[in-house]
C-alpha cells in the first residue's frame, strides 16, 4: 500500500480540524469586525488549511487524482466526528447512515 495514502488522509484530517476551529470562532461574539477575522482560531485554522494543501500537493505526486478525490470524502466523516466531540453536535440516523455509506464507498474503491 502506498504510504502517501496515509499522508493524504492526514491532510484531509488537518482540513477537517481547521473547519472545526473556524466554526468555534464563528460561534463566539467578537468585539469588532477585524477581531472576527483576526483571532487565534481563525489564524490557526488558515495556517492548518495551508499546511494541509501543501501535504495534499506532495501526496498527489504518487496518488492518482481519481483516488485522491475518493479519499477526500473522508473529510465528511472527520468533520462529523470532530463536531460531535468538540462542538457537542448530535448526529441523527440519516446522517450516520450517510457517513457509513461514505465509508463503504471509500473501502470499496480502495480494493
Amino acid at each position: 500500500m502506498n504510504p502517501f495514502i496515509f499522508l493524504f488522509l492526514f491532510s484531509v484530517f488537518i482540513a477537517s480540524c481547521s473547519q472545526i476551529l473556524l466554526k468555534k470562532s464563528a460561534m463566539q461574539e467578537h468585539e469588532s469586525f477585524i477581531r472576527e477575522y483576526l483571532n487565534p482560531y481563525v489564524i490557526v485554522a488558515y495556517l492548518m488549511f495551508f499546511a494541509g494543501t501543501l501535504i495534499t500537493i506532495i501526496s498527489y505526486k504518487t496518488i492518482p487524482l481519481s483516488f485522491g478525490l475518493i479519499l477526500e470524502s473522508a473529510g465528511y466523516i472527520f468533520v462529523a466526528i470532530l463536531s460531535y466531540l468538540f462542538l457537542k453536535e448530535t448526529l441523527n440516523k440519516k446522517q450516520i447512515l450517510g457517513l457509513f455509506l461514505i465509508l463503504i464507498g471509500i473501502v470499496i474503491c480502495n480494493i
